[in-house]
Formats: structure tokens, sequence, C-alpha cells
């Protein structure tokens, strides 16, 4: 079955969660945890990414992202990629870390953000780390001790949680707890975390007609997490990015037709954006190249790396520097599609 795309945007509330491959440990010892938390303490604010909830269990981790500019992929792949280089060399071992792709469900907030909050900060309770909520209000791998004021991550965003439960920091924190605790019988609600929602009405033309009708809730798509309305929103801003791909292939912009528009920016030769190369001008290029490759048609960043004869990572960084050459010139692959 075909992998579904993410769906994505700035603002857009994420319940992400990462398994070790084979539900192996990710995390060894604390020396690990530790790792990752600091890679967090540099991604999220230079991503723009505002996290929150999280908590690492040996074998998986949870969080609550709200995406900046920077899209959630991008931070993913920083984040996941040097955490198990970095772990594959503390541990002297070699191959995959994480179980496939994250996961990652598009969330509606004033719905499921505080369910959200607490369903994460009571996995270590469920997981047997911690016995109580008194320890949890202590326990340092997990965001509910920074929301209790006994930790601080600068990274984590408690201010905005804290919100949801009262005006005053002190009395939201008191509600927040007696939120918290009024989970602890709940156990495991796997609508939480497979967005719950199978796609049961024949693809998302139908979701959308349904919601239309004004269906109160209904079985939607397994990446979104939300009532009807909110669900087909969603789905149709991501059919609008959808039919735009489309669009742009019927227009004949492939590869070819990308390179084509890059050199004719650049003044160089098409031929130029496939050499390698460190001038100056056909690193600009090929950046650029690779942006609207990854972004405006969907190309893979493998498939990418193949065409290209660069690494996977290479392409990454490419399509990052690519996104900010476009913004700053106001570059546009083509000026009217619809």
């Amino acid at each position: 079955m075909p992998r579904l795309a993410r769906l994505d945007a700035p603002g857009v509330l994420h319940h992400i969660i990462i398994r070790g491959i084979e539900r192996r440990k990710i995390f060894r010892n604390d020396e690990d945890r530790e790792d990752l938390l600091d890679r967090l303490a540099i991604l999220l604010p230079r991503t723009e990414t505002s996290c929150y909830a999280w908590v690492f269990i040996e074998n998986h981790a949870h969080f609550l992202f709200r995406t900046g500019k920077i899209p959630l992929a991008t931070l993913m792949r920083r984040l996941l990629t040097g955490y198990a280089v970095s772990f594959n060399k503390r541990h002297n071992r070699h191959g995959q870390l994480f179980h496939n792709r994250y996961k990652s469900i598009v969330c509606q907030e004033e719905v499921y953000l505080r369910e959200l909050v607490r369903y994460i900060h009571l996995n270590p309770i469920r997981a047997g780390i911690v016995r109580t909520i008194t320890e949890l209000n202590k326990y340092a791998y997990c965001g509910h001790s920074v929301l209790m004021g006994r930790k601080k991550r600068p990274w984590q965003d408690v201010n905005y949680v804290l919100s949801f439960f009262g005006d005053t920091r002190d009395g939201a924190r008191i509600d927040y707890y007696a939120y918290v605790k009024a989970g602890l019988d709940q156990g495991r609600r796997s609508e939480l975390t497979g967005g719950g929602l199978i796609r049961s009405l024949g693809g998302w033309s139908e979701v959308r007609k349904y919601a239309l009708k004004g269906q109160e809730h209904l079985k939607s798509d397994e990446r979104i997490l939300g009532e009807s309305d909110f669900v087909a929103d969603v789905l149709f801003h991501a059919d609008e990015k959808f039919d735009r791909k489309y669009e742009l292939k019927r227009l004949g912009y492939d590869l070819g037709g990308i390179a084509s528009r890059v050199a004719e920016i650049y003044e160089i030769d098409v031929d130029d954006i496939f050499l390698k190369s460190k001038h100056q001008k056909r690193v600009k290029a090929r950046s650029l190249f690779c942006f609207w490759a990854v972004r405006e048609l969907g190309i893979s960043l493998t498939e990418l790396a193949r065409r290209l004869g660069i690494s996977v990572a290479a392409v990454g960084y490419s399509v990052e520097r690519g996104e900010i050459i476009a913004r700053e010139n106001d570059y546009q692959l083509i000026e009217q599609v619809f």
C-alpha cells in the first residue's frame, strides 16, 4: 500500500510518535536521553517549532509540536538523523535505529490539545517507569515535570499549555495537575495515537461531502485527529497541494522543466545544474532546483540524490538553501498555475 503524504503547514499541531526498529531501545541510558534533549534545545528555536508535550520511553517517544515556518519534515530529519548517528557511535552499532518513518497526526487544537498533553505525559506511569503521579511530577524525561515547575526546559512552551487551565500560573498549574490525575485510569487510547480514524467513506471527496451535510462526527483520515469540519478543511488544503503538483506536471514541469527554469534564472546551461561543482552560482542553482523538485513536484530526497549523484543529506541541505534563495529573491517556478 503506498505511503500517505505528510500533512503540514505553518501553525499546524502535530502529535509525533517515533519508535525503535523491531521495538528495540532508542534510549539505553540517560546519556542518550540528554543527547536528544540537547538537540531539541537547538533545533526547536531554530525552526520556530513550539513544543507543548513530550516524553521519552525506552523504545519510543511522543511529542506535541506546532510547526513554524520550517516544515516538520526538516525538523524531524535533522533531529532523528543526528541522534541516530550519535547513538550508533556511542553504542558501537550500525544500521537503522528507528522504525520506518515517524508517525505524525494533525490535531484539532481546541478539541484535543488538553487531552493530548495529558495522554503523552502519563506515558511513564503506563510504562511502569514511575509508579505514581507524585514521582511523575519530578521525572526528568517527560514534559509534565516542566509544566509542574520542577524542571526547566526553555524550549517547552509552558505558558501556552497552562493558559488552557487558568488565568494565573499557580491556579492553572493546580487545575492542570487535577486534570492529569483524573486521567490516570484511562489507559492506552488508540484514538490519540493512530488517529483513531479509518478511511471508510471512499476517499477524501466523500469525507468532504459528509462534512458539508452537517455530520457532527465521522470516521476519516488516519493522519488527522479532529471533528468533521476540521478534517474537511485539512484535506481540502492538502488536495490543493496535490492538484497543483499534477497541474505542474501537465504543464511540462518535470525535472527537466524545473532545470530549464532554474537555468534561465541563473543564465547557465541546464547541464551545469547536474554537475558536481562548488562554483557559487551552480551551488545556488542546484539548491533552487532541489527545493522546487521536492516541494513543488513531490520528488523524494532519495530519487533526487540518485539523479544528482550526491547523498540524501546533501539534497536535504540543498532544499533548505533553495527555500531561502526562493524566498529572499521572490523566485517563482511559475507565476500562475490555475
